[in-house]
């Protein structure tokens, strides 16, 4: 997941998924306009365990993600070189890691971070694609696909909708819950393929859920942090574990 290599940034003319566009409108009698990407929705579910009483994420490498880390990297002033204790002269700047290019041609700026930079903790999701299928039918593929569990759509709470992305998308979310067991699994998961998805399953379990979800070291949704408060408060005590921090 992690071998991320050959990193080329281009224009994007063309997409399946993001349409861009600028709106012009008044309002209060001021006139005033606005870029705007235009998206699928998409469901997401927290998925919990009863077997082993922990809750399955997926872990996956996120160009956007990364990319910011990039863009951030290039506006810091480079370090001070360091020095010996005795006062040696400057330090020759580090060989670049494996796997790191150099931004591009005649680019003075830092390396390419590594690609531990764009993974991120996420909830089982999806795009809503398929006009066909409800928004249960089309979490119950997700949660088969990303993360192996076989459950039938009727076992999805609906948790809460929401929009995401509000300046520049403003695209819907709705969220489920689901409860599994071990007997539920009949694959590793790990997403599709085909359609060039590397998914790592992670597993949190209950007792340090909160101290997973406030840590600010580990990247992560809000998708997750709010899944976990909402397990907290709602349905901890079905299970008399306690998930303080």
């Amino acid at each position: 997941m992690e071998e991320i290599n050959n990193i080329e940034v281009v224009p994007c003319t063309e997409s399946d998924y993001l349409k861009p566009f600028r709106v012009h409108y008044n309002q209060n009698g001021t006139k005033k306009s606005w870029d705007f990407m235009r998206t699928h929705d998409s469901v997401s579910v927290l998925i919990f365990n009863t077997t082993s009483h922990c809750f399955v994420l997926v872990k996956q490498f996120r160009p956007a993600v990364y990319m910011c880390e990039w863009e951030k990297a290039k506006t810091q002033p480079p370090q001070s070189a360091a020095k010996t204790e005795e006062g040696a002269a400057e330090a020759a700047a580090p060989e670049p890691q494996e796997g790191q290019t150099s931004a591009s041609e005649g680019d003075n700026s830092s390396q390419w971070p590594p690609a531990s930079a764009g993974i991120t903790y996420e909830l089982c999701a999806g795009l809503v694609d398929k006009p066909d299928l409800s928004l249960e039918e089309i979490a119950r593929q997700e949660v088969l696909e990303e993360c192996g569990y076989d459950i039938p759509a009727s076992k999805l709470k609906r948790i809460t909708s929401y929009r995401s992305g509000v300046g520049v998308t403003g695209a819907k979310q709705t969220m489920f819950y689901a409860e599994v067991s071990d007997d539920n699994c009949v694959s590793a998961g790990g997403g599709e393929p085909r359609e060039g998805e590397l998914i790592e399953v992670v597993k949190v379990p209950l007792h340090e859920a909160m101290t997973f979800a406030y840590n600010e070291r580990i990247p992560k949704t809000m998708g997750v942090i709010f899944s976990f408060i909402w397990f907290h408060n709602n349905m901890s005590p079905k299970y008399k574990i306690s998930t303080n921090v």
